[in-house]
């Protein structure tokens, strides 16, 4: 028979810090989501960074009807990250449905679980991000069909952009946008920038377009902003972390235009 192991309580208790890790940020995503994740632990996450995510119910296709549905979990999914602690910041990952649905609205269903959180869209930070490039004309790359384009057309138009061309590929499953290979959007980069325009969008937190806006910069010869590129940017100034990074692109190196809304 063994001995009984003595076990002692220890003499204190340990000093525990006010956080695990100085800021956080909290991500609502698509269940369908391969890309966010990956591009923000390494655009966002460090020591200082935590970044949490929740998952949110999705069903394809990608259409402005099934987009529009996620709107109702969204209060749910924020509760969820973290439950009962703050957070600095909540990106919700769907570039699409923030058109859909509306910025202030997708804010507004987050902060009701998560009062004080900035609210970041892949649309807002994408419009932070090209007045800060000083963009007045672009071009619009997107993964999605004419019907679901639409919308995010006439979303930056009606704040004020110019869209010198508009070029979408016609795919309705998010999980394949996410397989389109990181050469191929730097293909279609090329073919869709206009020579007139300031800068070049690329719309869904889905395509992998964050890891080579660099490589795309140069190609074109202007600035570019993705989805998760804006997003990771907006999050990391929201932060308080200005450093440059001028090997992720020009927008990694400057900091946010004015008070975020």
């Amino acid at each position: 028979m063994m001995n009984p192991v003595s076990i002692s309580l220890a003499t204190r208790p340990p000093r525990l810090d006010p956080r695990p890790l100085e800021k956080r940020v909290g991500l609502i995503i698509l269940a369908t989501d391969h890309t966010t994740e990956v591009d923000f632990q390494r655009l966002v996450a460090s020591d200082r960074v935590g970044v949490y995510v929740a998952r949110i119910p999705y069903a394809n296709p990608v259409t402005p009807e099934n987009l529009k549905a996620m709107q109702p979990s969204l209060t749910a999914a924020a509760g969820l990250i973290l439950p009962d602690e703050t957070l600095d910041v909540v990106m919700y990952s769907c570039t699409s449905a923030s058109v859909v649905i509306g910025d202030a609205e997708v804010a507004a269903a987050i902060n009701a679980a998560k009062p004080g959180a900035a609210v970041v869209t892949p649309t807002a930070a994408a419009v932070h991000g090209l007045k800060a490039l000083g963009a007045k004309r672009i071009s619009v790359l997107t993964p999605y069909t004419i019907e679901t384009s639409r919308p995010m057309a006439d979303y930056f138009s009606a704040l004020g952009f110019e869209i010198d061309r508009f070029t979408c590929l016609g795919l309705t499953d998010d999980r394949e946008m996410a397989r389109i290979a990181p050469s191929e959007i730097g293909a279609f980069s090329q073919e869709a920038m206009a020579p007139e325009s300031d800068a070049l969008f690329i719309s869904c937190t889905a395509v992998r377009a964050a890891g080579v806006i660099a490589e795309i910069e140069a190609a074109i010869g202007k600035p570019a902003v993705s989805s998760n590129y804006a997003t990771a940017w907006a999050c990391l100034r929201l932060c308080g972390d200005d450093e440059a990074r001028p090997h992720l692109g020009r927008l990694m190196t400057l900091p946010l235009d004015g008070a975020w809304t």
